[in-house]
C-alpha cells in the first residue's frame, strides 16, 4: 500500500481519483485521522501488527463506502429490505468504485439462484447481450443478421441517378404456378420476371401450355428510376420494399437492370436455419421463452439413468452388463448384438468400463444388426399403459444431464 505522508492538503488533493482511491481523514475505531493513497488497478496488500486498523481501514471504512454506493444503485424496493447504510466516519473518500462481498452459502431453495441474481448484476447482463448480442451461425460461423426497409431503401440510393431498378418477390411455392399467378393478379400485380424476361401474368395465364419455372419467377412491385433527391421517390421505394417483404413472406428482390440483383430477408436465418432475434426475455431463466424446452432451465429432466441400465460396469456385454436385458424374456434384444457382435467388430466380451465411447454409444442407437437401449426403452414407453411396463421403465429412471443443454 502507498502510503505517502500528507503534511499539506494540496499534496494529497492533487492526486487523480482515476489512479488512485484517495482516503482523508479517517477516523474509524482505533484510527486516528489517517490519510491514505491506494492505487487503482493493482492488487494492494494491507498489513500491520494486529490492532493496527488493517480492518477499520479496509472493511469499516473503503468497503462499507463501496458498499453504501452499490446499495444505492439498486431498487427501491431491494434497498427497503437492506436499511440503511451510514457513512464510514472520514472526510472524503474519492475514486473507490461500487463494492460487493459475497459470503459462500445457499441462502435461498431456488436452484436458479446464482451471485448475478443476488446482486441484480444479472439484469444488467440481460440487457447488455439482448442490445449488443451477436449471433453466429453454428454452420458456417458468420454472423446471423436481418435486413430492414431502410437496408433496401440505402442500396438503392446508392445507386447513381437514373439507373433503372426493379423490385420484386419469389412467386409462392406452396400452390401450383398457375394457381399462385392468378392470385398475385388479383392483388393488382400485373407482370412478373422469369429467367430475365418480364411477362404479363394475363399472357400467361391465358396460354394453355404456357411454363411457369416458379423457382425463378418473381413477382414484379415496381419499376424505378434511382432518385435520392426526390422525396416522394423516397416514400414510393419504401413502400413497394414493405409490400415486396410482406407478399414476399420475407423475402426482397432488387434488380439493378444490365448490372446486378441482390436478394434481401428480413427474416433472422442463415444457412437455412432460424434464429431467435435477441431480446432480454430470451436471457430470462424464469421466462419460458428464454428457458431450455427440455428441462425448463434446471439442467436435470427425469430420463433413463445409465448408472442404472448398466450397474456393474466391469461386466461385458455378454456377461450381462445390460441390467434390463438379462431375464428370458428381454435377452431376444441382446441375442442379435451377441449373434453379429462379430460383423461389426463389436467386442461382446470386453468390460463395458472399457469400451469406446463411440462403443458405448452403439449399445444405445444400435444398427442394422440390433436396435439399441433407445429402441428398447421407446418401445417400452409406447406400451405404457400396460402397468406391468410402466413399472419396468420407473426402475431405470432417474435425475439426468439436459441432453438439449
Amino acid at each position: 500500500m502507498h502510503n505517502p505522508s500528507f503534511s499539506e492538503k494540496g499534496e494529497l488533493d492533487a492526486l487523480d481519483a482515476r489512479e488512485y482511491i484517495i482516503v482523508k481523514g479517517v477516523k474509524v475505531n482505533n484510527l486516528n485521522n489517517l490519510s491514505v493513497a491506494i492505487p487503482r488497478n493493482q492488487l494492494v496488500v494491507i498489513t500491520g501488527l494486529s490492532g493496527s486498523g488493517k480492518s477499520s481501514l479496509a472493511f469499516d471504512t473503503l468497503f462499507a463506502e463501496g458498499q453504501r454506493m452499490y446499495v444505492e444503485s439498486l431498487s427501491a424496493y431491494t434497498r427497503q429490505f437492506l436499511g440503511r447504510m451510514e457513512k464510514p466516519a472520514v472526510d472524503y473518500i474519492r475514486g473507490v468504485s461500487p463494492a460487493i462481498a459475497i459470503e459462500q452459502k445457499t441462502n435461498t431453495k431456488n436452484p436458479r439462484s446464482t451471485v448475478g441474481t443476488t446482486t441484480e448484476i444479472y439484469d444488467y447482463l440481460k440487457l447488455l447481450y439482448a442490445r449488443i448480442g451477436v449471433t453466429y451461425s453454428p454452420i458456417s460461423g458468420q454472423k446471423v443478421t436481418k435486413d430492414n426497409i431502410s437496408d433496401v431503401v440505402d442500396y438503392i440510393n446508392s445507386w447513381e441517378e437514373g439507373t433503372k431498378l426493379m423490385i420484386l418477390f419469389p412467386l409462392k411455392k406452396n400452390r401450383s404456378p398457375i394457381e399462385a399467378l392468378k392470385i398475385e393478379l388479383g392483388k393488382g400485380f400485373t407482370r412478373v420476371v422469369q429467367n430475365h424476361k418480364t411477362l404479363f401474368i394475363e399472357d400467361i395465364t391465358a396460354a394453355s401450355n404456357s411454363f411457369v419455372d416458379k423457382d425463378n419467377t418473381y413477382v414484379l412491385v415496381d419499376r424505378l428510376v434511382a432518385n435520392r433527391k426526390e422525396k416522394n421517390n423516397q416514400f414510393r421505394i419504401a413502400d413497394s420494399v414493405q409490400t415486396a417483404f410482406f407478399e414476399g413472406e420475407g423475402t426482397c428482390l432488387v434488380v439493378v437492370v444490365g448490372r446486378e440483383e441482390r436478394t434481401f430477408s428480413d427474416r433472422f436465418e442463415r444457412d437455412g436455419m432460424t434464429f431467435e432475434v435477441p431480446s432480454v426475455h430470451l436471457f430470462s431463466f424464469n421466462n419460458p421463452y428464454g428457458a431450455c424446452k427440455t428441462c425448463e432451465g434446471f439442467g436435470k429432466i427425469i430420463g433413463i439413468d445409465e448408472d442404472k441400465v448398466i450397474p456393474n460396469k466391469s461386466l461385458s456385454v455378454y456377461e450381462g452388463a445390460i441390467f434390463p436385458w438379462r431375464s428370458k424374456t428381454m435377452k431376444r434384444w441382446v441375442n442379435p448384438l451377441i449373434t453379429h457382435g462379430s460383423d461389426f467388430n463389436f467386442p461382446i466380451h470386453r468390460p463395458y468400463k472399457d469400451l469406446t465411447e463411440t462403443q458405448k454409444k452403439l449399445l444405445w442407437t444400435g444398427n442394422k444388426f440390433f436396435k439399441g437401449l433407445d429402441d428398447f426403452f421407446e418401445q417400452l414407453r409406447t406400451q405404457a399403459h400396460k402397468i406391468q411396463y410402466r413399472v419396468l421403465l420407473s426402475r431405470y429412471r432417474g435425475k439426468t444431464d439436459c441432453p438439449s443443454c
